[in-house]
């Protein structure tokens, strides 16, 4: 007997509850141009390639750690640089969220960006304007498509915690919930499918992969060849139980530093390796999610053109509030003095 499920317009409701119970933080029109610095620092657009490409070229993993960077900061009260600042006596940063914790990386890029635009044009490009532009060039790098990138944010001088406990989608989260995170931020369903491509360049810890390879990864339901030899492979690198929380393993397994549609065809597989990320393909809720999963897969074009329109729409979720009180921060991890 076939199971009944809620039907699509049931779904629609459901998401449409969960996004007008969610209070929007974000300016529905961001005061962003192309041309902002073009007469204040006309060089900032070329210091943030030059030191990517050094950065790239050392680690290509760099390229995932600054788009994850963006991603975060953006999902937290608009992309206002929030996500960068270190804790104080008086501020509680972001860096220590669940989401958070001993998985930021690339701080350290964005902070020698930051020291060479200084010295170039003090106290003139925020660091939010930073890490949108490196992200784009993140992505060129390891093979992604263009976009322009629309400029003139402030740095926000407050950090949230809690909203970074409760925006940023996580692993083992439930299909429905994730849309509604993204839904809160004015970004579509076609926008969470086309942003999750970006783990095609990803790592993902042992922790957030865990229980998917000791549970419906194995299911035999799977039948790529592929998978018996690759989920050992998993297995070897994250024990069942204890110990290994923080060991790495790449979310694109056949091209882990290249930026190319062969996650949407892990996909297809049942080779996700986060639960959320297969959940757009498997859930019984993925109505529209796992046609785009297919279209991606199918369309590596069709993908890059969606990810710079979805990358250009996360860029121009501001923080209405930074614009009055936000400043150029001088150094990234701390507010001005």
């Amino acid at each position: 007997m076939v199971p009944s499920f809620p039907s699509k317009s049931l779904m629609h409701v459901v998401l449409i509850i969960c996004f007008l119970g969610a209070t929007r933080l974000h300016a529905s029109d961001p005061p962003l141009t192309l041309d902002y610095y073009a007469s204040t620092c006309p060089t900032v657009f070329d210091v943030v390639r030059k030191e990517m490409e050094c950065s790239v070229l050392s680690d290509p993993r760099n390229a995932a750690m600054i788009v994850r960077l963006h991603f975060h900061d953006c999902f937290v009260q608009g992309c206002d640089g929030s996500v960068l600042l270190d804790d104080t006596i008086t501020l509680k940063g972001e860096k220590k969220a669940a989401t958070n914790t001993q998985s930021l990386k690339g701080l350290e890029i964005v902070d020698k960006i930051k020291n060479m635009i200084e010295s170039e044009c003090p106290g003139v490009v925020s660091c939010a304007d930073i890490l949108t532009i490196a992200a784009r060039d993140a992505v060129i790098l390891v093979g992604g498509p263009y976009w322009d990138v629309p400029v003139g944010r402030k740095d926000s001088v407050t950090a949230n915690f809690d909203l970074a406990n409760t925006n940023l989608p996580t692993p083992d989260e439930s299909l429905l919930s994730i849309i509604a995170k993204f839904l809160y931020q004015g970004l579509s369903v076609t926008d969470m499918v086309a942003l999750a491509g970006a783990h095609t360049i990803g790592m993902a810890q042992c922790k957030n992969f865990r229980s998917r390879i000791y549970g419906d990864l194995q299911s035999p339901s799977v039948k790529n060849p592929i998978s018996e030899s690759h989920l050992s492979n998993l297995r070897s690198v994250c024990p069942p139980i204890r110990g290994g929380d923080n060991n790495l393993t790449a979310m694109d397994y056949v091209t882990p530093s290249l930026f190319d549609n062969s996650f949407y065809q892990l996909l297809l597989n049942g080779e996700g390796l986060l639960n959320s990320d297969q959940e757009m393909y498997s859930s019984v809720f993925g109505i529209e999610t796992r046609e785009l999963v297919k279209k991606y897969a199918a369309d590596p074009l069709a993908f890059f053109q969606q990810f710079s329109e979805s990358m250009v729409k996360m860029g121009n979720i501001t923080n209405s509030e930074s614009f009055i009180t936000g400043e150029v921060r001088k150094n990234c991890r701390f507010v001005n003095t």
